[in-house]
């Protein structure tokens, strides 16, 4: 594969790779193309596929590949997440580029006073980009809450809340 990347680099060679190895498309491809019974159902760089796939077998896919499945499984087991405290949500976040530079979890405590349980954290290099995800425990007051959720996505990170603390 080192090799291959490296022809692919230095000689500009267009490589075409067939696998289900999805941490080898992370690692080398710049493009994907995903099929299913002999038909293309989505195509793009690998930035844009990992981080909004459309199709419903590429969501699986790529679920599966960054191990956010598993985490989730783990994550559902935790006490503190069954009984979600008042004032708290359960959130998962998805970032790209610049956004990975800076320091969230920092920021928005310092600035709202919200305090964040990371549960489950991962940064990924795709096509020379660091993406990256988190699901944690977001929790503070009801107003600053709902501040720091639009902040986040006015900053470029995607925000999905998986559950809301019992009020």
């Amino acid at each position: 594969m080192a090799l291959l990347q490296d022809l692919n680099q230095k000689l500009g060679l267009t490589i075409v790779l067939i696998t289900h190895e999805m941490q080898i498309v992370k690692d080398i491809a710049n493009r994907v193309a995903v099929m299913q019974n002999g038909r293309l159902i989505e195509e793009g760089s690998v930035l844009d596929i990992f981080s909004n796939p459309n199709n419903e077998l590429t969501q699986d896919f790529i679920t599966t590949a960054t191990g956010i499945n598993e985490a989730m499984i783990k994550i559902n087991q935790q006490k503190i997440v069954q009984n979600l405290p008042e004032n708290s949500i359960l959130a998962h976040l998805k970032y790209s580029g610049v956004v990975t530079d800076t320091a969230i979890i920092n920021d928005i405590y310092k600035q709202y006073q919200i305090s964040a349980n990371i549960l489950h954290a991962n940064i990924e290099i795709l096509d020379h980009v660091p993406v990256g995800e988190m699901v944690v425990i977001l929790s503070g007051e009801t107003k600053q809450l709902a501040a720091v959720q639009e902040s986040l996505r006015e900053a470029g990170v995607e925000l999905h809340v998986l559950k809301e603390g019992s009020n």
